[in-house]
């Protein structure tokens, strides 16, 4: 019997499930678990962890059965582009606050493809932004601030 990987896709997406999971279970050891009646901090994060290591187990043997595509080689632009976004707004947040934040890193995770959508794009920013600072400063009561002046 010959294991062959039909779907590198799923393979790739199943092997980062089980690390992500292994991570959590890993780095929530110290907590203390506690029982389904009584659980204590540790509980939810270790039963979410584990069903991610199943989740990535299970997707990854499906990709000894299912035909897929290849992984497609990403471009060097979309590479980038997504990472400057996300290191942008861990520079903006305690500057400008979430929304702004939120707004720029939509519209520069946009410029990660051709063709952007200026239009959409902007409204998706504006929405978002306002939508995360009302959502996580107002509702959750989050200690980071909403607008630049907060």
């Amino acid at each position: 019997m010959s294991f062959r990987i039909k779907n590198p896709t799923d393979f790739g997406a199943g092997l980062l499930f089980v690390v992500i999971g292994a991570a959590g279970v890993y780095f929530g050891r110290d907590l203390t678990a506690g029982s389904a009646l009584q659980p204590g901090p540790g509980y939810f994060p270790a039963l979410l962890s584990w069903l991610i290591v199943l989740i990535g187990v299970l997707v990854g043997i499906g990709s000894f059965t299912v035909e897929g595509p290849p992984v497609p080689i990403p471009k060097a632009r979309s590479l980038i582009m997504i990472i400057a976004a996300i290191v942008l707004f861990g520079l903006l947040i305690t500057k400008v606050g979430l929304a702004v934040s939120t707004a720029a890193l939509v519209i520069v995770a946009a410029c990660a493809r051709r063709n952007v959508a200026w239009k959409e794009t902007l409204i998706f920013a504006v929405l978002l932004g306002i939508g995360s600072a009302i959502v996580f400063v107002y509702g959750l009561g989050q200690p980071i601030p909403a607008w630049w002046w907060g």
